[in-house]
């Protein structure tokens, strides 16, 4: 049976999304005045129905119990990481791995070997994937000085810097980006999130590319464009700006830093941490656990076998609600975290709870950009979008290309909007509903929408991370753009590519 649809208005609120999205660089009104047109087309044209179906298509999400975890599971991962900066553990890790590699660095800068202090560089930025801005603050500021002193030009710096920080984020689970995109994943009716998101990786071209390209340029010597000049302008006159540079800087960027007077140890960070990725599959066992025990002894009544044990846990593992292990994790590691930082008298039990909340704060905007991309799944639901828009596409578009061009919408979004996240909020909507009518790799949509997004973020002027970066490193913020945006457009060239050969190759 063929869902219903409503033809061509079925495309029209998130056409309205995307086209208010690039006129307003607002993701937050896109998505709602996509959303209340929605309600508006499934009201009748009815104004006043149509916007208390919007008003109650937020309250819906709520109610559904998977939406309701991770919403959940994305504040509390912001208490979490207010939790394990404010007892010192960020500073410690840091302080560990880097006191080491800065040992090396500025050996290796007494040398001359620029190359070794680039690829350390590139390696800290790797290292540090729990949060992007931390990436950044603490490349740019721990290396700034040593770069100043080989004569590496700033903009090279930066171009390091916020190569290293999103594209290294995307590609990992165990963070609030992973958390966002499992969310949205789930949003869409996808069983196994987590699966498809750590699959989808491998697709993930983008951010794969720049992370590669970063290496082959560091490694070859060779630049391009206004940073072929800037390395000529500091190899020659050893002017690490160019003349007029304004370089942004801003004494109040940080993140939460250590309570006053405590240690910085290293491993206040890395059990809590650690216990949060190896909590989850232990509970996504434990969720699926009934479930694989049922299945199993009906197939040793039918085929008189009995399954493995070995063969029981993986079951279990697949079976396990994604939804439920990621909360039940993260909260088992703010509990440990907090008996930890009791335990050696850091921090106060009310101290924790107030970092907690204030840590939850810190995570509104990304929860409200949920709850909307939730709804938003919803209406397209209701509407028959995802059908019509793989009906009419069938006509005129084949399943080869469809990787490619979400692909560039995602960046066209992302660039506009100058937010990687509302561009994955919008197209991962689009993304498992045409991929699913179409017959494309899940997988592969799912990626081109999220390196999409990044891909559209990172060239963006008015991105927060090209900004933060702009300011971390001292630089002059339309320097940091122009100089990076050729190595972008290479590894978005790369990836759309890719993704063109890889559809006609029917993977």
């Amino acid at each position: 049976m063929e869902p219903t649809t409503f033809g061509l208005l079925s495309i029209l609120p998130p056409l309205v999304a995307i086209g208010l999205a690039l006129w307003t660089r607002q993701v937050f009104l896109a998505l709602a005045v996509g959303i209340w047109m929605g309600y508006i087309i499934l009201a009748g044209w009815h104004p006043l129905e149509g916007t208390l179906g919007t008003i109650e298509a937020q309250v819906a999400v709520m109610t559904d119990p998977d939406n309701a975890r991770f919403i959940l599971f994305t504040l509390i991962m912001g208490s979490l990481i207010a939790l394990i900066q404010r007892s010192g553990g960020v500073e410690g890790f840091i302080a560990r791995i880097l006191t080491f590699l800065t040992k090396i660095g500025t050996k290796q800068a007494d040398k001359g070997n620029r190359k070794v202090v680039e690829f350390i560089a590139v390696l800290t930025g790797i290292a540090l994937f729990i949060e992007t801005n931390i990436s950044i603050l603490t490349v740019g500021t721990l290396f700034r000085p040593i770069f100043d002193k080989l004569g590496i030009p700033r903009e090279k710096l930066a171009y390091i810097a916020d190569s290293t920080c999103a594209p290294t984020c995307v590609l990992v689970p165990f963070n609030a980006w992973g958390a966002f995109i499992m969310g949205l994943l789930m949003a869409q009716g996808v069983a196994d999130p987590f699966g498809v998101f750590v699959s989808s990786i491998l697709y993930n071209f983008y951010p794969l590319l720049t992370i590669a390209l970063i290496f082959v340029v560091i490694w070859t010597g060779k630049d391009w464009g206004e940073m072929k000049k800037a390395e000529a302008r500091a190899r020659t006159t050893g002017k690490l700006l160019r003349d007029g540079a304004v370089p942004m800087m801003d004494d109040s960027l940080s993140m939460l830093t250590a309570k006053d007077g405590i240690p910085n140890r290293a491993v206040n960070m890395i059990i809590p941490v650690a216990a949060m990725v190896l909590l989850m599959p232990v509970f996504l066992i434990y969720t699926g656990w009934n479930e694989a025990s049922e299945i199993a002894n009906a197939a040793a009544v039918l085929n008189d076998t009995q399954v493995s044990t070995l063969g029981l846990w993986w079951s279990a593992l697949s079976k396990g609600s994604g939804s439920a292990a990621v909360l039940y994790a993260v909260s088992g590691a703010i509990l440990i975290a907090m008996v930890m930082y009791k335990t050696q008298g850091l921090l106060g039990i009310r101290e924790m709870f107030e970092l907690c909340l204030a840590g939850m704060s810190g995570m509104v905007g990304i929860t409200l950009l949920t709850i909307l991309s939730f709804a938003l799944n919803t209406m397209c639901n209701d509407l028959g979008t995802g059908y019509y828009m793989a009906e009419v596409a069938n006509g005129f578009v084949t399943p080869a290309l469809v990787p490619a061009i979400i692909f560039l919408l995602a960046s066209l979004i992302g660039f506009s909007t100058g937010t990687s996240w509302g561009a994955f909020a919008i197209m991962i909507a689009v993304a498992v509903p045409l991929s699913n009518s179409m017959d494309v790799n899940l997988r592969m949509a799912v990626a081109a929408a999220i390196g999409g997004g990044i891909f559209g973020d990172h060239c963006s002027p008015t991105s927060d991370t090209t900004i933060i970066t702009s300011m971390a490193t001292a630089n002059d913020h339309i320097d940091h753009v122009r100089t990076k945006i050729p190595y972008a457009l290479i590894a978005g060239a790369g990836a759309t590519l890719l993704y063109i050969i890889l559809g006609f190759a029917g993977i």
